[in-house]
């Protein structure tokens, strides 16, 4: 047998505590950017990160630092071997520059690293740089990019996509899917024996993560909250081994923070406040769990989607989700197979609404907004035209908006909500509309139930009868109008998605203004939906005839007589 005789240099990598542990590196550049000592999850990240498997996912809560222990690992790895190409991958190209920027400003700073400077030859600018001993080469050491950028042409040993998924580029199915497709070209770019350790936060229950998994990624869970039974069943041998082993020591943990220095109870609780129920549970309990259909009542597929007239309605529609009427190329931020379906057939004449309502929900100054949309009515169909959303609260700006929004749809009436400032709204806005467009202005007070078991109340019924009509063009403009904010909670605002993600349970929503103005509506028309659109339609064509039969009889000289209809309760 033949014995290999190490070299002094590896006998000296091996004395060398910052490349044998990178908890150890991971401590001093914690230290030099004037941070507290890692946490003990902090720690049990970077062992993974280190230790883990060629394709891991470390899932952490919004706030654990994933970003800085990904910096200090990219690092390490260069510490370690300088040969070594790194890909990091960031939901934008601004993000990675930022992270590329970072890495390099510290390989400056931290006396430990000055010898990997890049020299006056090498690349360095704000997408890719050389450390200084890098072997030639066509790819350079550190090298980020966005997820939808250009990621061919290159190499890697380690590709580390630091959170690639936002609300934004996963809000809908087409989203999700070109997110899937770009993240299998990182196959293609790694060497052999190379490997992938993805670092995020689930950004929605479909998220590519659980997808990842099908795939042989191991995962690794790191939640804001101890679990309580339920969660640790839901978890399984992802959670953190050392969290998993603390909370079945002492039971008392469930529930309690598990970075408590970091982030106390009290925090938590904001967090919880800001992002909501299911928000919180997706983001910092990482719970993608969508649980049974029941959960979530209210679903897109149940609604008619098409190309609305403001003046005119048909008669009929028939509702039928079948797969060569679903939409396509229109936003649909529900859950995975809930789709938008044009009607399957529609049937009688086109014509003039019976009814027509500005709803508005009002709001104060803060992240909440002004919820308004415009209906119409037609023989028990309710057409919803218009939604969105204001935030600033009654300003003489959006107080001018909703005038002129009920004026270019020519609603018949406005509708209130009163709760707000004891009606305080309503004599704000009617000034507005005495000048602009004098309309009948009716307040309405919701008290007593719960707001989300009165609106699923409201709208189940409507939608789970398919009576709710919705303009193609609303929908591409309320996806539109959250798109356009720079928000990680932008997407909350959607109508659509709150119709999606409300549940029973108290604080479900971080958002439900455009919501709650839908069901005031729906809440209004309720009276018309009891109408049969059947025989409405009969009794329209027997009008029709009686008409032409009217006209026949007066040509004749003779008079005829209009039946007296008569309705008769079961």
């Amino acid at each position: 047998m033949t014995l290999i005789k190490p070299t002094l240099e590896d006998v000296f990598s091996a004395l060398d505590p910052l490349k044998t542990d990178f908890r150890n590196f991971l401590y001093l550049v914690f230290r030099h950017l004037g941070l507290e000592t890692p946490t003990k999850i902090q720690y049990e990240i970077a062992e993974y990160l280190q230790h883990g498997p060629d394709r891991l996912i470390v899932e952490g809560a919004r706030g654990f630092g994933k970003s800085w222990i990904t910096a200090a690992f990219v690092l390490w790895v260069l510490y370690c071997d300088c040969n070594k190409k790194i890909l990091v991958v960031s939901a934008s190209k601004e993000r990675a520059a930022g992270f590329t920027t970072f890495v390099l400003r510290l390989i400056r700073e931290m006396p430990i690293l000055a010898h990997l400077i890049p020299q006056a030859d090498q690349r360095q600018s704000s997408l890719g740089f050389d450390v200084n001993g890098a072997a030639p080469d066509q790819s350079p050491s550190v090298r980020a990019v966005g997820i939808t950028g250009n990621m061919t042409g290159g190499r890697a040993d380690l590709i580390v996509p630091d959170d690639i998924e936002n609300p934004k580029n996963s809000a809908t199915e087409v989203q999700r899917q070109k997110l899937n497709e770009s993240s299998k070209e990182f196959e293609a770019i790694l060497k052999p024996g190379g490997r992938i350790a993805y670092l995020g936060t689930p950004q929605c229950e479909m998220s590519l993560y659980n997808e990842l998994q099908k795939l042989g990624y191991a995962v690794r869970i790191w939640p804001a909250r101890y679990p309580d039974d339920d969660r640790l069943a839901f978890y399984g041998d992802r959670l953190s081994p050392m969290l998993r082993a603390e909370v079945e020591k002492d039971r008392s943990l469930a529930g309690k923070p598990t970075e408590p220095t970091r982030f106390p109870e009290l925090e938590l609780i904001k967090r919880a406040a800001r992002y909501g129920r299911s928000g919180f549970d997706l983001q910092f309990m990482l719970d993608t769990r969508l649980s049974d259909l029941h959960r979530y009542p209210l679903r897109l597929s149940d609604l008619l989607v098409m190309h609305c007239n403001n003046e005119l309605g048909v008669e009929k529609l028939v509702w039928g989700p079948v797969p060569e009427k679903a939409w396509n190329g229109v936003p649909c931020v529900g859950f995975s197979g809930d789709m938008l379906y044009q009607p399957m057939a529609t049937q009688g004449d086109w014509l003039p609404y019976t009814g027509a309502l500005l709803t508005i929900d009002p709001s104060g100054r803060g992240r909440d907004e002004i919820g308004y949309n415009v209906t119409k009515v037609l023989n028990g169909f309710i057409y919803l035209l218009e939604a969105g959303g204001l935030l600033g609260g009654a300003t003489d700006e959006n107080l001018k908006a909703l005038v002129k929004t009920g004026k270019a749809y020519n609603v018949k009436a406005v509708r209130v909500e009163a709760n707000f400032g004891d009606g305080m709204f309503t004599k704000l806005i009617s000034p507005h509309f005495e000048r602009e467009y004098p309309v009948t202005i009716e307040e309405v007070q919701n008290f007593g139930q719960q707001k989300e078991l009165r609106i699923i109340d409201t709208l189940e019924p409507v939608l789970t009868q398919h009576r709710l009509v919705v303009d193609v063009g609303c929908i591409r403009r309320d996806f539109e109008s959250t798109q356009a904010r720079d928000d990680d909670t932008a997407h909350t605002y959607s109508l659509f998605y709150q119709l999606t993600r409300l549940t029973r349970e108290r604080g479900s929503l971080i958002h439900d203004d455009r919501l709650d103005a839908l069901a005031m509506a729906c809440a209004y028309w309720m009276e018309h939906l009891q109408r049969d659109v059947n025989k409405q339609m009969q009794k329209r064509q027997e009008e029709l005839l009686f008409k032409d039969a009217q006209e026949f009889v007066r040509a004749a000289g003779r008079k005829l007589h209009k039946p007296t209809w008569v309705t008769v309760r079961k």
